[in-house]
């Protein structure tokens, strides 16, 4: 049995998947990884346990599976991204721990960029605004705090790398420091029209470019992996930023197809074709794939927290053993009785961008129970994507008719029940809804010849279930109301 492996490495856990040649999962292994947060809106996580949970991740689904290296025609990665990781070249040992896209330590450097007038550059470059959770601060701010960074870097003794990088660094020993171009457009520092880093912006970061890996195509041959590992002299073709993996996995190939993955966050995708579209309405320009010499470009508006709340719940509150559980509590009661729950825990993204924003629950009364705030937090998932959906329809100037979904938490039936209420349009669930990691696996599997076009990825793709609206759109324009005015107590 030949598979595709797809290394899906995201915020609160490593996963490794196995997929034939049908698209279908033939092993799946899962471990979840520890967050550090040593300041409030500071995120890390330790590099070194990110390498050793995938890769023993990788070992468990080929053992699960039967299978040996010589079965793995491709290796595809899928990455958090602008998780912001620096190590030593010679060494591999990271400097610090990897900074979180959710971090908000570097408010203040984005605030005095903007103080500056630079935003407009930065995001007619980027497609980016200037907001902690890109990668460029980051990196600058690792160079200013870890003590000597600053002057390694500039002996180009230090390389940066967003996760992808990190792992295929890992995986080849250090032969190879690569990116691609849909994880370079995720920094604030990679030029989305020449599709190089930028030196403009490179210097107002005092960021060295020497540091930086090689930004190349989503789907080719990137390297081998080295024959010390569990998964020894594997090709590795394939790498994309998770949420443009989902977008490739959902076969959203032409303009117009969008798609929302509920994850650790919620991030809704259009495909704008091979031009970036401006958003006037805070949405990110960004750039979604490249295969060969076709470029592809998405809108996208990001939810910092979407599935994180219910861990919060489950980890920090301990109203719930496990996530699964949250859908029959909060089916429990017929409505959140008048709570809001507002998790803005890193701040707000789209279309706010707020980083100063901070979680909120409002309208709790004496007959508030956990069944009300499990509710309120699966329609904080459901409300914040609504914001965004209603920024891109702007942007495009056309309403949208259906919503295709993916990721973990939209397995929840109560949770996708409540998005078509508050959307008043279907909502349409695939059979397979590993998307993010099955993206990854189609790009390296294409670079291969493991599938041969992009309709053979099409063609896996079966809508298991579509949820229509239950409530009026009276009734749903009166949730947002509250929602909206929940938010508003939030900010600053």
């Amino acid at each position: 049995m030949k598979c595709v492996l797809a290394l899906d490495q995201g915020t609160t856990s490593s996963r490794s998947i196995l997929f034939d040649h049908e698209g279908k999962i033939r092993a799946i292994s899962q471990r979840e990884f520890k967050q550090h947060y040593p300041q409030p809106g500071w995120v890390e996580h330790d590099p070194l346990e990110i390498w050793k949970t995938q890769e023993a991740t990788a070992h468990e689904a080929m053992h699960q599976a039967g299978i040996h290296c010589e079965d793995v025609e491709a290796i595809g990665i899928a990455n958090q991204r602008e998780t912001t990781i620096v190590w030593n070249r010679k060494t591999g040992e990271p400097i610090h721990n990897a900074i979180v896209w959710q971090d908000r330590r570097t408010a203040d450097t984005c605030a005095r960029l903007k103080a500056d007038g630079l935003e407009a550059l930065f995001h007619e470059k980027t497609g980016l605004l200037l907001d902690p959770y890109f990668s460029g601060t980051k990196i600058q701010w690792l160079l200013d705090h870890i003590g000597g960074a600053r002057a390694q870097a500039e002996r180009g003794e230090l390389a940066f790398g967003t996760i992808d990088s990190w792992l295929l660094w890992n995986l080849t020993r250090g032969k190879e420091h690569a990116t691609d171009v849909s994880n370079a457009s995720r920094t604030l520092l990679f030029n989305i029209h020449t599709l190089d880093w930028d030196d403009e912006l490179l210097e107002l970061l005092d960021i060295p470019r020497s540091m930086l890996p090689e930004v190349r195509p989503s789907s080719e041959v990137y390297g081998e992996t080295n024959p010390y590992l569990c998964m020894p002299n594997c090709i590795v073709s394939g790498m994309a930023g998770d949420q443009q993996a989902a977008l490739f996995g959902q076969a959203c190939f032409e303009a117009g197809a969008a798609k929302n993955t509920y994850g650790t966050g919620c991030f809704l995708l259009m495909n704008t074709g091979d031009q970036p579209v401006a958003s006037e309405n805070k949405l990110l320009t960004t750039v979604a794939w490249k295969r060969g010499d076709e470029i592809r470009y998405a809108l996208e508006g990001s939810v910092f927290v979407g599935g994180a709340v219910v861990q919060w719940l489950r980890d920090e509150l301990g109203i719930i053993n496990s996530a699964a559980e949250i859908e029959a509590l909060a089916a429990q009661v017929a409505d959140t009785g008048g709570v809001c729950f507002v998790p803005a825990f890193s701040g707000l993204g789209a279309p706010h961008w707020d980083p100063q924003a901070r979680g909120t629950i409002t309208g709790l009364t004496r007959g508030s129970n956990k069944a009300h705030l499990a509710r309120a937090a699966l329609e904080a998932m459901c409300f914040q994507s609504m914001e965004v959906l209603r920024a891109m329809e702007k942007d495009c100037g056309t309403p949208m008719d259906a919503l295709r979904v993916d990721g973990g938490a939209c397995a929840n039936n109560l949770l996708m029940q409540i998005q078509s209420d508050l959307l008043q349009i279907p909502i349409k669930r695939p059979r397979q809804i590993e998307m993010t990691a099955f993206g990854a696996a189609a790009l390296a599997g294409l670079a291969v010849g493991f599938w041969k076009d992009l309709g053979e990825i099409a063609a896996h793709q079966k809508i298991e279930r579509i949820f229509e609206p239950q409530i009026s759109a009276d009734e749903a324009e009166a949730r947002y109301a509250c929602w909206m005015d929940a938010v508003e107590r939030s900010k600053g």
